[in-house]
């Protein structure tokens, strides 16, 4: 089966009524957590986005707790699990200060972790791609913004 294009899915939605819009809702969100996640925070935290970054940030905290440490293996493993949890949440919500915010964070938190990266490659290169992919998004925020995340840029700078 062949999935329709999200022009022929909006026309489409627009000829049903309320009620069929609300089952199809609820039927998507049955089916995938992704849906749900996303279904959550449309519903209940796109109105407060400094929640929802608080929020993302404790989790952050505590999938940053349970690290195993006897190996960088594990490390490695578990640091690329959360920046793939982050870049999930960071698709929910579509701000780009949102993302900027969020990427600091987790850069902060690496630069931060005991057993220091730094004698690692692979975790020293995964951090840097970071740095370097939020020197690109700070670029295209708001010039006060710009200024504000461009100096917490340079304090997570190698």
């Amino acid at each position: 089966m062949k999935a329709a294009t999200v022009s022929q899915l909006k026309k489409e939605l627009q000829h049903r009524n309320t009620d069929e819009l609300l089952q199809l809702c609820l039927r998507l969100a049955r089916f995938k957590k992704e849906n749900k996640e996303l279904l959550t925070y449309l519903l209940f935290e796109s109105d407060s986005e400094a929640g929802y970054i608080e929020t993302v940030k404790a989790e952050v905290d505590e999938q940053f707790e349970l690290i195993n440490t006897n190996s960088f293996f594990y490390i490695k493993k578990s640091a690329r699990k959360i920046l793939r949890t982050l870049k999930k949440y960071i698709r929910y919500s579509g701000n780009k200060e949102t993302e900027v915010a969020l990427l600091l964070y987790f850069c902060e938190k690496l630069g931060d972790f005991n057993p220091s990266i730094k004698r690692n490659t692979t975790l020293m290169n995964l951090y840097q791609r970071q740095v370097d992919y939020l020197e690109k998004k700070i670029g295209l925020l708001h010039e006060d913004l710009q200024y504000d995340y461009g100096l917490l840029l340079e304090e997570l700078k190698p």
